[in-house]
Parts: C-alpha cells; structure tokens; sequence
C-alpha cells in the first residue's frame, strides 16, 4: 500500500527540509495542495526540494508546474475541475462516495475517497461512510489498488486502511500538526513519526 502525503495548505520554513526527509524516508508520493496561493510560492518551494523527487510529486494548483518542474501529475478537485486542454500524464482526482469512487476510478491514475474518518486538519468533517459500507465497498471491488483513503488517517487506523484493500493511505493532519514552525526547534518529531506509519503499511 502506498503512503501519501499531502502538504499543509500554508508555506512554512522548513517545508522543504521535511519534504526531503520524508522522501529519504520512502515517502512514495507528495500531493502538493496549497489552496489560494500564488504560483511564486509554489516555484520556491519545488526549486528547494532535490529535483531527483519531482517525478513523485502531484499538484493540486498551477498546473504548469507539471510541465515545469517534471513533475508526477496534477490532481483535480472542485476548486480545479478539469485538466489542461490537451494534458497527457498522470491524473488523480478527489471523489466522496462510494458511487463517484466507482464512476471515476477508471478515468484516473487513483482517486481519493474522503473522508474515511473523522478529519484532524478540518474541522466538522466526519467520516461519511460506516464501517459496514467500507467492508461491503471492498466486496463490491470498489475499494481497489486504484483507491487511496484520506480522510483522519493516523497510527491507530492506518492498518486497517490496508485490511480494507486500499491501494493507498493519504495523510495529512496527523503528520503537520507534529510541527509548529514558530515553537519546535526540530522537525525530528514529524519524521519519527513518518517513519512509524511506514513500518505499519510496509
């Protein structure tokens, strides 16, 4: 099962120090997502990561990077519904039921389906599907290698993503909030607990 992880939505220092601590620590794949930003920041960010990873990173905004940056791929969302007129290469997109994960799943690299658990980065966003439709998901084959799980994703739950049949698990809250770029002196906690959820999927 692959792991993902997906930005914080703002810049911070050290981001890119991270970033690169986790793709020496097998991170497969980054979801770059930075909402409502501008591309500058974007650009800065990717000319800090070793270019060696570009080809395992996938943005959610600006999609020239792609091009730009040799990047994975893109990943479509409500904010950004459609892919470039004419884009050839990796797509994921985001779906948020079992009957969007089943009509699009073919069209895309992998999809999404969020949110499995109770979020930790956002607020009042609760799982939307019962462990019962997961389960029956599965026996459906909607839930396959081609389904990534986000969604409240951390050391407690995350084997039994990998029991579920998940092709993969996207983190994001429970690895950010392990890192405050105005207190932590170190990011040593964030990696520690990477490598935690690494040896679990492995």
């Amino acid at each position: 099962m692959k792991l993902i992880a997906i930005t914080a939505p703002t810049f911070f220092v050290e981001e890119d120090k991270i970033i690169t601590a986790l793709f020496e620590e097998g991170l497969d794949i980054l979801h770059l997502r930075k909402p409502e930003t501008s591309p500058m920041f974007s650009e800065r960010l990717l000319t800090l990561i070793p270019e060696k990873y570009h080809p395992r990173i996938v943005t959610h905004e600006h999609f020239y990077l792609k091009e730009e940056f040799n990047l994975k791929g893109i990943h479509l969302n409500e904010r950004n519904p459609q892919e470039p007129h004419d884009y050839a290469g990796h797509i994921s997109c985001s779906c948020h039921t079992t009957e969007e994960v089943k009509n699009k799943k073919h069209f895309y690299d992998y999809v999404f389906m969020t949110p499995i658990f109770q979020s930790i980065s956002k607020e009042n966003l609760y799982a939307m599907h019962t462990p019962e439709e997961l389960r029956q998901a599965q026996k459906d084959k909607i839930i396959d290698s081609k389904v990534v799980a986000l969604g409240g994703i951390n050391l407690d739950n995350v084997l039994e993503i990998k029991d579920m049949g998940f092709g993969g698990a996207a983190i994001l809250g429970d690895l950010w909030d392990r890192f405050d770029a105005y207190s932590d002196p170190s990011y040593l906690n964030v990696v520690t607990h990477f490598k935690k959820l690494k040896a679990l999927v492995d």
